[in-house]
């Protein structure tokens, strides 16, 4: 049997026309979608710029924690006082713009917030050792001023958390506090500010605030892809041969 007569070339010009606009709608939804992230990635940065730049507020007490989100407060500006507990400090790896090392992560038993994990800096990996910096571990009542992050599970640089061998490749909030045996700790860590340590170490306030926002580019991709699907499908409509008699 004759295909060209099964199928006549009008025929198939317009399901293809036809599968171009079904492409076109699905392509401009994509697009649509785009703009909606791009305008929620705007109000987001907006959000945690002015965080960042407010007066500093009282970290979070245990009635707040379970209201502690990456949208609710992260990267907000706040204070903690109370006793830094340096024999429960743990080292987590690090790669900052000074270079590969570790931060310095002590809790800080505060007297009604809960004990806080102070992200107190960074240090090279020969200053790792309290030794070599002497007097850069405070004793007594401190106050400590930074941002409040969130948690950091599981671990990172394609490694897991080690806690039985004290290898550290996050922040990872519950996890230091059940391998250091805290209670009632905060769902959040604080990275300090750029306060100076004795010694210069550890050095902080080296939180980086990065958001990556290719939203405008993907929605332009998209729609752009629409377009040239609805050219396509009118072409082919418009230059549709004749069906056969």
């Amino acid at each position: 049997m004759n295909t060209e007569a099964r199928h006549p070339p009008a025929k198939r010009h317009t399901a293809f026309a036809l599968v171009m606009a079904g492409l076109a709608l699905v392509f401009i939804g994509l697009g649509t979608w785009q703009v909606q992230r791009l305008f929620w990635k705007l109000d987001l940065i907006a959000r945690v710029d002015a965080r960042v730049h407010a007066a500093a507020v009282p970290a979070p007490a245990p009635a707040e924690w379970p209201t502690v989100s990456t949208d609710t407060a992260e990267y907000r500006h706040v204070t903690a006082k109370g006793t830094a507990l340096h024999d429960k400090t743990v080292f987590v790896q690090a790669v900052t713009e000074r270079g590969p090392g570790f931060w310095v992560v002590t809790p800080l038993q505060t007297g009604d917030r809960g004990t806080i994990l102070i992200n107190r800096g960074f240090v090279p990996a020969d200053r790792r050792d309290p030794a070599s910096r002497p007097g850069s571990d405070p004793e007594g009542e401190v106050t400590v001023t930074g941002l409040l992050r969130m948690t950091e599970p599981g671990g990172g640089f394609l490694r897991s958390n080690d806690p039985a061998g004290n290898r550290w490749y996050s922040r990872d909030v519950e996890a230091i506090a059940t391998a250091e045996g805290l209670a009632r700790v905060a769902p959040y860590f604080i990275d300090a500010d750029r306060t100076s340590n004795a010694g210069d170490f550890p050095v902080g306030g080296l939180t980086v605030i990065q958001f990556r926002n290719s939203h405008l580019v993907y929605a332009i991709t998209w729609y752009s892809l629409a377009a040239m699907s609805i050219g396509a499908s009118v072409y082919l409509l418009r230059r549709r041969p004749m069906d056969a008699s």
